[in-house]
């Protein structure tokens, strides 16, 4: 047995992990197994990834099948990285048409999360721009889905956390651009007020996100820096871009060494790199740079094992999204209840999304709202009365993020949790793929 643990190292399971070298050996494996759930790079917060008994890692799946550079078209295997994708064919010309916050995710987990990016307003999730895919069932076989061919299936798949299947390969198309870099705007929302004015009259925008200030209060409440990005041109860029058209998609830059001490993070050290920060970006309002893609899309990436910041204990993400109609007062609600906490994280992110077509993925059309928090004593009641707020408002969290939320919270925010459940029923009858947030969350 082995400590299995996400991306947030809260919780800690112990589970059989098994590896396949090839796609060919899967079918069978899951013939053999029971309580068991794929994996791929490691990089879902909590415990979506982690098998009852055994968690079946598909990180040896890493084969690109084919590419088609008149379309775009690429065929891969589960296991293989957006991170080497994009390292591959970013220099063709060609980027993925959705990316999330990393790189560092495969093609399967991708898909299973129907990852979303900071375009969901203009281009929907990952799960969008999947053509068809493959999945290995329970009883040994290997069934193709797309929106012709077994539809149920495969709008089950998309955003299903793994629970229908384990995916194998993957269809998929990538979008054409002329360089790696990203022409960015920087706009300052002096309260969220404002911050919800710029994104509302930016909706044109191809990428949009913003930092909020988790500790700004009363009249800076919500204060934010939103960054609007679109795909430079070869005409746009100057002599020294133009020279390299596309830059590197590097390692990281530096790497935390070690857990760091759970008292690094406090409240004054957050408001201090909140506020530095926050002036930092305000200089540069207004004007527009070119940045490339790397530090544009993956900032986080230059930085390895950065999750260790967060000390021994781990860290969990709160990340959830709110209907426009209600978005106003609940995310006002929820920022004054962060603030008068202190002791927001200096990671909070806010973006709009559009509507979604898997059963279980995650956006709808609002506004979300992803804070980090490290684990301590009086933390999970404080996100209980978070979600008290989501739920009130008809908002929902991310199953890719959470580690806590009760059955309760995750039943009153997807309407097609019924629907995912006959698909489910009918894939596997005895229940036999059992990830940890499956059998918390009674899915």
């Amino acid at each position: 047995m082995t400590l299995v643990h996400g991306w947030g190292r809260y919780p800690v399971y112990e589970s059989e992990v098994c590896a396949p070298s090839s796609s060919d050996e899967v079918p069978a494996l899951a013939k053999a197994s029971t309580d068991f759930v794929a994996r791929g790079a490691g990089r879902s917060y909590g415990d979506a990834a982690i098998g009852t008994v055994r968690t079946i890692s598909t990180r040896a799946l890493d084969r690109v099948r084919s590419f088609d550079p008149a379309t775009g078209r690429i065929v891969a295997d589960a296991g293989v990285l957006l991170a080497d994708l994009i390292r591959t064919f970013l220099p063709q010309g060609f980027f993925p048409k959705v990316v999330p916050g990393t790189r560092f995710v495969t093609i399967g987990a991708a898909i299973a999360a129907d990852i979303h990016g900071k375009n969901h307003h203009r281009a929907g999730g990952f799960g969008d721009h999947v053509e068809s895919l493959l999945l290995a069932t329970v009883d040994g076989g290997v069934l193709r889905a797309s929106r012709e061919e077994n539809s149920d299936v495969f709008w089950a798949t998309i955003g299903g956390m793994g629970l229908t299947g384990i995916i194998l390969e993957a269809t998929l198309c990538f979008q054409r651009v002329e360089t790696g870099w990203i022409r960015q705007k920087t706009i300052v929302g002096s309260d969220l007020a404002a911050t919800m004015a710029v994104f509302e009259a930016n909706s044109a925008a191809t990428y949009s996100v913003a930092w909020i200030d988790g500790l700004a209060r009363g009249a800076k409440l919500g204060r934010s820096l939103i960054y609007l990005g679109e795909h430079a041109k070869r005409g746009e860029l100057d002599n020294k871009a133009a020279n390299r058209l596309f830059p590197e998609i590097g390692h990281p830059r530096l790497s935390i060494p070690f857990t760091l001490p759970n008292f690094v993070l406090n409240p004054i050290s957050v408001a201090a790199f909140n506020e530095a920060y926050f002036r930092m970006g305000a200089r540069k309002a207004g004007s527009r740079i070119v940045v490339g893609a790397d530090p544009y899309f993956f900032p986080l990436d230059g930085i390895g094992e950065w999750n260790r910041i967060y000390g021994r204990r781990g860290f969990v993400q709160h990340q959830c999204v709110i209907p426009d109609k209600t978005a106003a007062s609940a995310l006002s609600d929820m920022l004054d209840l962060i603030t008068r906490r202190g002791d927001a994280s200096f990671l909070a992110v806010l973006k709009k999304l559009g509507p979604a077509q898997g059963l279980l993925s995650f956006p709808l059309e609002g506004y979300t709202l992803a804070l980090d928090f490290a684990v301590k004593p009086g933390l999970f009641p404080f996100l209980d009365a978070l979600d008290k707020i989501v739920v009130k408002a008809g908002g929902r969290l991310y199953l890719a993020k959470d580690s806590r939320q009760s059955r309760a919270t995750f039943e009153a925010g997807y309407p097609a949790l019924e629907r995912f459940r006959q698909v489910r029923r009918a894939l596997d009858p005895s229940g036999r793929i059992s990830s940890r947030l499956s059998q918390r969350l009674g899915l």
